[in-house]
């Protein structure tokens, strides 16, 4: 009997995971050096500024769900950009520089703040919980002459945290160091 209840509750549950999967899309890289999961409908938007060092624009993609903000952009560097300088470093600072200005530490807690990796490629992890209790979780990867940043701003719910955690440990690599 308990047995066809678990099956009876499985299937029942099963229209419900195939619709929360399908709010959900796969955003590829043109030239299919990453792949990550964003809410659909994601937008793709393209910066022509380009910044000290840059070889190429920002690409960038931006969703939003019940509120929540979903951003993933990347911009490719002058060659050697990179090498001459501790990656690990460069990724705290691009990754949190910007954040403290517009995050003043006082005002803000800063939940998360340390160094991560990605398939062996140097990163940075920076998650703020604002007075309100929203969270704002950025993550910044350097691979070769490859800046990623993902960054996220949710409500103080378990939902919302969810979709975040999806989104930001959605990023893969085709490459690895």
């Amino acid at each position: 009997m308990r047995r066809r209840l678990l099956l009876l509750l499985a299937a029942a549950a099963t229209p419900l995971a195939a619709h929360a999967q399908s709010d959900w899309q796969t955003v590829i890289g043109r030239d299919l050096r990453f792949r990550l999961e964003m809410p659909a409908p994601a937008e793709e938007s393209k910066a022509g500024e380009k910044e000290k060092g840059h070889a190429s624009e920002r690409v960038a993609w931006h969703a939003s769900r019940d509120g929540d903000m979903f951003d993933f952009d990347y911009v490719d560097y002058q060659p050697g950009w990179f090498t001459g300088q501790d990656s690990k470093t460069m990724a705290r600072e691009l990754g949190r520089g910007e954040a403290e200005k517009a995050l003043p530490p006082p005002k803000y807690k800063y939940v998360r703040d340390e160094p991560v990796t990605l398939q062996g490629w140097d990163g940075y992890a920076l998650d703020v919980e604002a007075p309100n209790g929203a969270v704002v979780m950025m993550r910044t990867y350097i691979v070769k002459d490859r800046l990623y940043r993902l960054l996220v701003t949710v409500k103080p719910n378990d939902e919302a945290k969810a979709n975040a955690k999806r989104f930001l440990d959605s990023l893969r690599l085709a490459e690895s160091r």
